[in-house]
């Protein structure tokens, strides 16, 4: 029989009531052998996580304030916890070592940690799974990079002679056993880390939302689930910032040809979606919609520049981008023209150096004419089935078109995966409502 590894997210594990239905789950299918969990998150809109009520310990405790009540709320919270569950545990002990380490040493990744630390704890019990610490098994170099390759390993060893365990996620420790925490969502690289080591046949990934969805709720009502994404498609849009899984979970996973399922821990007889490899076979799947998904964001600004002849200057794009490298900012698209050139960048990047830029433009490459525009938005429509699909483009610039919608940037590569759009800041939510009635709305 295969296992599967599972990680369940804060919202799943913010109350009693909650750890029931992941103690149901889990219980529901034993190849659920391997469970990453999160610290307890909110449980109404109002409340504060645990890990920043950690952090607001760790904070009082460096500034030599006394944080004793602040604590006392993460202890309560712990506490009925263990006692709506019917637990016989304390932890008391883990408690006391927690306070003393922050008063003589109140590091951040240590009390960030502490969240999953003692959720791992309680789940352990309530489950009558092992317990094992992700400091044991989760390394990190000494500047705080992950060593896939020693993790790996590590896992493999300690879990070789366990049927079952649960390993906290967000957390390990420096090759000189100092605490390390990953970016927060971080339990997401854990899931996927215990995943690549046990060899999963699957890797689930339970959070609040039944998957993937086609575009943002807050600008679309309802908008449908994705069923299947390639890891291809997930990257071109979680780049745009859709995402319901942390972007380093995707590698370990990736790499072992693991396959990922987005589910509900509220509604699990929901399908979730499906993360599958590039080369996955699609044959048995349901036509569907011609794309994937959408999504989009804000904060970019345009440099256009303008000169006769540009196209026989020998070197003309290398300066200008060798300016931008010079001032420590990337570009995202360079869609240029016979003696045009605009390159699109992060506005928050530019404003520091803009009349530095402009200036060394203008002296380097003389140009005939150079402008920033600022309040450009970025729209990526993404979808595999759009390299075989006729008119797929005019679609979306006729769904812009009816709308009024000035089109400022297009972008699309050989791939023909997504195409990039750029739209004033104003129009970007009125530009998803419109492509997503194109394309979803008319097609269903």
């Amino acid at each position: 029989m295969g296992n599967k590894a599972v990680k369940f997210g804060g919202s799943s594990l913010a109350d009693a009531n909650q750890f029931r239905k992941v103690h149901d789950i889990i219980k529901s299918d034993p190849k659920r052998k391997y469970v990453v969990p999160s610290a307890p998150g909110k449980r109404f809109s109002d409340d504060i996580k645990i890990t920043d009520m950690l952090y607001k310990c760790c904070e009082s405790a460096g500034s030599g304030l006394d944080f004793s009540e602040d604590f006392q709320k993460i202890k309560d919270r712990y506490n009925g916890i263990i006692a709506d569950l019917g637990i016989n545990m304390s932890l008391d002990d883990e408690f006391d070592t927690i306070v003393k380490e922050l008063k003589s040493r109140p590091a951040k990744d240590y009390a960030g940690s502490r969240g999953e630390y003692l959720n791992g704890k309680i789940l352990a019990k309530y489950l009558d799974y092992n317990f094992v610490d992700a400091s044991d098994v989760i390394i990190f170099d000494t500047k705080g990079t992950l060593l896939l390759d020693e993790t790996v390993k590590a896992v493999r060893q300690k879990l070789k002679n366990l049927e079952n365990a649960v390993i906290p996620g967000f957390y390990g420790r420096t090759t000189e056993g100092v605490i390390k925490t990953f970016s927060r969502g971080g339990s997401d690289v854990t899931g996927a880390i215990i995943a690549n080591a046990v060899n999963a046949e699957i890797y689930e990934n339970w959070t609040d939302v039944s998957g993937f969805l086609v575009a943002d709720p807050r600008i679309v009502e309802n908008p449908d689930v994705i069923e299947t994404i390639t890891y291809r498609e997930l990257r071109e849009l979680a780049y745009m910032g859709a995402s319901v899984l942390h972007e380093d979970a995707i590698f370990p996973v990736r790499s072992a040809g693991i396959p990922i399922n987005i589910r509900n821990t509220n509604r699990p007889e929901d399908a979730g979606t499906m993360i599958v490899s590039n080369d996955y076979d699609f044959s048995r799947e349901s036509l569907g919609h011609t794309i994937t998904g959408i999504a989009g964001k804000k904060g970019f600004s345009t440099i256009n520049i303008e000169k006769a002849m540009m196209n026989n200057e020998i070197g003309f794009g290398m300066k200008v981008l060798n300016i931008l490298y010079n001032n420590g900012i990337s570009f995202e698209h360079m869609p240029s023209g016979i003696d045009t050139m605009s390159i699109t960048v992060d506005s928050s990047k530019l404003a520091p150096v803009r009349d530095k830029v402009l200036a060394e433009i203008r002296r380097e490459v003389n140009p005939d004419h150079v402008d920033i525009e600022d309040g450009i938005a970025i729209l990526a429509v993404v979808g595999r089935r759009m390299k075989n699909t006729r008119g797929t483009v005019a679609r979306v610039f006729a769904s812009m078109a009816h709308a009024r919608i000035n089109v400022k940037l297009i972008d699309q590569g050989s791939s023909e995966l997504n195409v990039i759009i750029g739209v004033s800041e104003n129009d970007l939510a009125e530009a998803i409502r419109r492509i997503y009635d194109m394309f979803i709305n008319s097609e269903s």
